[in-house]
């Protein structure tokens, strides 16, 4: 893809409840004899009851303490104030119920910790398949080493103003027809193991490649010795006709070496199960066609049917956790890349606002494998 209601006001209460009105003319309706006798009656009644509540109030109680589940519904539990410290239930939190059922929601508020160190920042999982798709940003390389990606790339044959990170390989790209100059085919080889052929050929504003161009300049591509991606179109992979089918049957026929199959792939169904059987769909049906290796090069949640409409956070982690979980069951499957690491209001998938702030999408890469 990358190129270069308000709840009602409370009801008023009334003023004067059901006995507000004192009731009268008790003693006119007595006989005088019965009055004479009730007179004194009343008097002594109304001694004792006087008494009486001076016994009460003197009686020393102190104060009654609120029931222990009282004052847990009453604290707001605790969060954690590291919100970039990677766990592993986080994207599930609210869709699991054995994270619900292990956390108690409610519970006193902790004991001050002044003086205490900090408990460390978990370490992000890795491994061999994990990537993403770089550009810059402020903290890019802190970002980028706090991901836990084992490989990335940068849409370009070198990846200036990042640092790579120890463990982290660097892939370089081809990206148009403009980019195969000697310069660029000599950096390829210098940066990198591997190289990634044209982005998204079949795409206006992208690499915008017609299939011939593309197999008339492929040998310059296959002449860097490096293991060699197929272009990464942007839709369409799997269907017979289209750009990626017409590239290969005429790389097929031309001799040219293709050592595997880059994809784009944007997802636009947001419910979890739904999204992540259609990315193995697709995938399956690549492989299926091409019999070779596949590297998933850009994924996300993204809905382009009618503009461009985004997932919560929450299902796009929980898209996140889902996916990768599949994609480390197909060996055919070596290598994914998120898109992207950076996150702003416009890249609303990205994983890192700054060098050390994860968004909840990101907290999920950094637990994924």
């Amino acid at each position: 893809m990358r190129a270069t209601g308000q709840g009602e006001a409370d009801t008023p209460r009334g003023t004067r409840g059901v006995h507000a009105e004192p009731r009268r003319g008790l003693s006119r309706r007595l006989p005088i004899g019965v009055r004479r006798l009730w007179w004194p009656l009343a008097v002594a009644a109304v001694v004792a009851v006087l008494v009486t509540g001076v016994f009460v109030v003197v009686q020393p109680t102190g104060p009654t303490p609120a029931p222990a589940a009282t004052q847990a519904l009453d604290t707001p539990p605790t969060t954690s104030p590291e919100p970039s410290a990677p766990t592993a239930t986080t994207p599930a939190a609210t869709t699991s119920p054995a994270a619900v059922t292990a956390t108690p929601t409610t519970r006193p508020a902790a004991t001050p910790t002044t003086g205490r160190p900090a408990a460390p920042a978990a370490t992000a999982v890795t491994s061999t398949r994990k990537g993403v798709g770089v550009w810059t940003f402020d903290g890019v390389s802190q970002a980028l080493a706090s991901s836990g990606a084992s490989w990335y790339y940068t849409w370009d044959v070198a990846h200036p103003g990042v640092t790579s990170p120890k463990n982290a390989e660097f892939v370089p790209m081809i990206w148009g027809a403009k980019s195969v100059t000697a310069s660029n085919l000599q950096k390829a080889r210098q940066n990198g193991r591997y190289l990634l052929g044209f982005n998204e050929p079949d795409l206006k504003g992208q690499a915008e490649m017609t299939v011939e161009q593309a197999l008339e300049l492929w040998p310059q591509l296959e002449a860097t010795g490096l293991p060699l991606g197929s272009p990464a179109v942007a839709w369409g992979g799997d269907r017979p006709g289209e750009w990626l089918d017409r590239f290969m049957a005429g790389a097929k026929q031309r001799g040219h070496r293709v050592d595997f199959i880059a994809l784009h792939w944007y997802g636009g169904d947001f419910t979890t199960a739904n999204a992540v059987n259609q990315l193995r769909s697709y995938l399956q049906a690549v492989h299926d066609r091409y019999q070779l290796p596949v590297w998933l090069t850009e994924f996300a949640l993204i809905d382009f049917s009618n503009g461009v409409r985004f997932p919560t956070q929450a299902q796009q982690a929980a898209f996140l956790t889902a996916a990768t979980r599949m994609l480390g069951g197909l060996s055919w499957l070596h290598r994914y890349a998120w898109f992207g690491l950076p996150a702003t209001d416009r890249d609303q998938t990205g994983l890192f606002r700054t060098g050390s702030e994860a968004t909840a999408v990101g907290r999920a890469y950094q637990a994924a494998r």
